[in-house]
């Protein structure tokens, strides 16, 4: 409470209740005694009035003494007022004399003291503690200060003061005028500092300031503070008033409108909307449960304002319950030769494929209501017609295809939908690709199955559980729609390049269907029949009768693209089309067919990733076979011996398997070295380098063991290893050998290596060969073996003269 809280005639009559008191006389030395009363968080400035309330017995006890002798009283503020009890350490050391006005006694015990500040005083010594606070003290007199600086920071402080007064609607006008008669610069810095709502700690520090110039500047910048906020304050109040206005006008002109419209017996645009989306729910063949939902939601939509935010999301949500497909389906066309028709027009080899697409086109036929839709999972290297196959099985069943790409996708939501409480919240992928399908029946093409990934926000892969178990996804539940979808009709058909990724949980709901690398006899096939009439067809070359000899397309093959698919090899074709095309657009002559030298023209050397090379028998270096997710791969291994202390050298960033398989080898060979004719002071004498070309590309895997072992048999004897054999397989310390996998696509990537004929496999791996192509089969020799004595008697020439 300030001084300034009553009227100008109150504070005048309450200034008449002073007259006749007067501070306290001083002792020689200039200080004088008086009771002390401890201040919460209030200060009392000289000169101004001020009411106090007290209720501690001390206090009580400083007033009665007071009152008794007529003195004068000390305030000063505690400096925490939380401090029940406060010591002298507790209270700061500048107060006011304060001189005592009207007391009253309330009913809760406290006593109600109006007082008025006399001067500034410096607390010197507590005198007495108990029962009260009794202190000698110094009076502080203002510090005299130049007149023309105090009289410009007068003036400063009341323009300030003026504005604040004018801005602020808790200060009365007559402040101003009395600080506008106040002459003296400390009184006035003290008036002014007692009408604005200030801290506590902010009020001591001026009355601690002696000098009235730096009391008038530091309220300067209070005041321009204070100033600031109220500026704050206005510029929002008038904002949200304009805000109110705006919708008090809005809501005012559609009253209106409405009325208007009645008159005219139109009816409201709103009120039409929601009557169009009850019919649309009324004509959809939604399910129960669904249609409640819908019915529900319209009557929340019809009993909210027009413009309230909620439409909007009520109305989105009912937008996506109308656009899904809950019960039109397409029929599916159950004749198996026109299916095998499409299918062999679209797609050349894919056996297994196809076959299981017509098995379950047969069975569809004979059991079409009690048979559940397969997930089928095509996995193969990029480029073998893993995507096209499932458009082309859609026509086939005349079903639609949509498809959604999972690579990279991490979040859980993506999968299962945002809940409605997020802002731009919308289904999941799959229920948006339900939408577009139009069809409860579509085929569903989840691309990339091996490519999900997973993190704090969840695991799509978790997620994709319940769509690809048919006894689950009848009733596949979506965070956005909140009501269960039936995904039982739907064709699932996933892809992926290797099934080593995906989790066993997943993989266990999937039925795999290889898509091998094709050899060279099947490109030239596929070249012929798709790739070719395709590219002629987009360049507008079919009209101008484009060839391709069979030579030239073998250099394609051979020079250009080395790959499992023929993704690489349909881009060379559509370049060789291009510049085809640039020639007759320019008026140039344009060759009628391409040759090899044509190819070598348009696309310059040959720049294919063909392995390194092994053209004749040497020591020391084996070739095997890998498989990757781009298909298979022949690699060398080679092997260096080097004077030394027995130490070995593994290079060619090698995983921690298959560096187990080079120590395994090495010990096969030690093991063996009786054998071989070889001595322990050889192996104690000699380093080891084992090194696999291309350091860049990580390696691993136990499939190398025998080839590693095979090379460093070779540079022990210093028999020659044959370059026309390549090998895979694993090796015990025994010198078993073991199974491997992918081996149909290491024996392709054999063959299409034409200085290789030969190729060693495990023996547990004979009944693999069975899906191989015949081709490959004739004209590749195929070893099996059981142990190394089998593998190095064919790879290993003996007699090296």
């Amino acid at each position: 409470m300030s001084f300034f809280d009553n009227s100008l005639p109150d504070m005048l009559s309450a200034l008449s209740d002073f007259e006749a008191s007067h501070s306290a006389p001083l002792s020689d030395d200039g200080t004088f005694q008086a009771a002390l009363i401890p201040l919460r968080d209030q200060v009392i400035f000289p000169n101004l009035v001020a009411p106090i309330f007290l209720d501690r017995p001390r206090s009580l006890e400083a007033l009665s003494a007071a009152q008794r002798h007529s003195e004068t009283l000390i305030g000063v503020m505690q400096r925490t007022p939380e401090t029940e009890n406060p010591t002298p350490d507790d209270l700061y050391t500048v107060g006011t004399e304060v001189a005592l006005g009207r007391s009253l006694r309330m009913p809760d015990g406290t006593t109600s003291l109006v007082v008025q500040g006399r001067r500034r005083v410096q607390i010197e010594a507590f005198t007495l503690e108990d029962p009260y606070y009794r202190v000698r003290v110094r009076p502080l007199e203002d510090s005299e200060a130049d007149k023309e600086e105090a009289e410009a920071y007068r003036r400063a402080v009341l323009t300030l003061f003026e504005r604040v007064i004018q801005m602020s609607p808790l200060l009365p006008d007559e402040a101003y005028i009395y600080a506008l008669n106040t002459e003296e610069p400390g009184w006035l810095a003290d008036l002014v500092a007692s009408t604005l709502d200030l801290m506590p700690d902010q009020r001591q520090r001026l009355l601690e300031r002696i000098n009235p110039i730096e009391r008038l500047q530091s309220l300067s910048l209070l005041l321009g503070q204070e100033l600031n906020l109220l500026q704050m304050e206005e510029n929002i109040h008038a904002q949200v008033m304009h805000n109110v206005n705006e919708a008090q006008r809005e809501m005012f002109l559609r009253e209106q409108i409405r009325a208007i419209q009645t008159e005219l017996g139109e009816s409201d645009v709103f009120e039409q909307e929601r009557t169009e989306l009850q019919a649309r729910v009324e004509a959809a063949s939604m399910p129960g449960p669904v249609k409640d939902r819908a019915h529900k939601e319209i009557k929340r939509l019809a009993a909210m304002p027009p413009m309230a935010p909620e439409v909007g999301i009520i109305r989105t949500y009912l937008d996506v319950l109308l656009d899904l497909p809950w019960s039109d389906a397409t029929d599916d066309k159950l004749d198996v030769e026109a299916a095998k028709e499409i299918l062999d027009a679209d797609h050349y080899g894919l056996k297994k494929a196809k076959e299981r697409v017509l098995e379950f086109i047969a069975v569809r036929q004979m059991a079409r209501d009690s048979m559940k839709s397969p997930i089928l999972c095509f996995v193969g290297p990029p480029g073998t017609g893993k995507t096209s196959m499932g458009r082309s099985i859609a026509r086939a069943l005349g079903r639609e295809f949509v498809r959604i790409s999972l690579g990279g996708v991490r979040d859980e939501a993506e999968i299962r939908g945002h809940r409605r409480t997020y802002i731009g919240a919308l289904p999941g992928r799959i229920l948006q690709a339900m939408r577009r399908a139009g069809t409860v029946n579509p085929l569903f093409m989840l691309d990339e199955i091996d490519k999900i990934g997973s993190d704090y926000r969840g695991d799509p892969a978790a997620a994709l559980l319940e769509v690809l178990d048919p006894e689950q996804n009848t009733a596949f539940s979506d965070n956005y729609l909140e009501v269960d979808y039936d995904l039982s009709q739907v064709l699932f058909v996933t892809t992926a390049n290797t099934d080593a990724r995906i989790p066993p949980a997943l993989a266990d709901r999937l039925e795999f269907i290889e898509f091998p690398g094709y050899i060279e006899e099947d490109k030239l096939e596929i070249a012929r029949r798709f790739l070719i009439p395709k590219a002629l067809k987009s360049h507008g070359l079919t009209e101008r009768g484009l060839s391709f000899e069979e030579a030239a397309l073998l250099a394609l093959i051979r020079d250009h693209t080395y790959e499992a698919g023929v993704r690489n090899l349909e881009r060379a074709i559509n370049t060789i089309c291009r510049k085809v095309v640039r020639r007759i657009a320019a008026g140039q002559t344009a060759p009628k067919r391409i040759t090899p030298k044509a190819v070598g023209r348009y696309l310059g050397p040959g720049s294919a990733p063909h392995p390194i090379l092994i053209e004749e028998d040497e020591v020391g270096i084996a070739q095997g076979v890998a498989w990757t997710e781009i298909g298979g791969e022949v690699f060398p291994v080679e092997v260096t011996l080097m004077e030394g202390k027995g130490n070995i050298t593994l290079t060619g960033q090698l995983g921690e398997v298959m560096q187990e398989s080079a120590q395994a080898a090495f010990s096969y060979l030690r093991s063996r070295a009786d054998d071989y004719d070889l001595t322990a002071e050889q192996f104690e004498e000699t380093d080891v380098h084992i090194h696999l070309p291309e350091g860049g590309i990580a390696k691993d895997g136990p499939s190398a063991g025998i080839t590693l072992a095979t090379a460093l048999i070779s540079a022990f004897t210093q028999m020659p290893v044959r370059h026309n054999v390549a090998m895979t397989g694993e090796i015990t310390l025994r010198g078993r050998v073991l199974p491997v996998g992918g081996l149909k696509e290491k024996l392709l990537a054999a063959h299409r290596l034409h200085t290789l004929d030969t190729v060693i496999i495990p023996e547990a791996n004979k009944r693999d060969l069975a899906e191989l192509p015949a081709k490959v089969r004739r004209d590749l020799t195929i070893i099996t073996a059981a142990w190394m004595d089998t593998v190095l008697k064919a790879a290993l020439v003996e007699d090296s003269d």
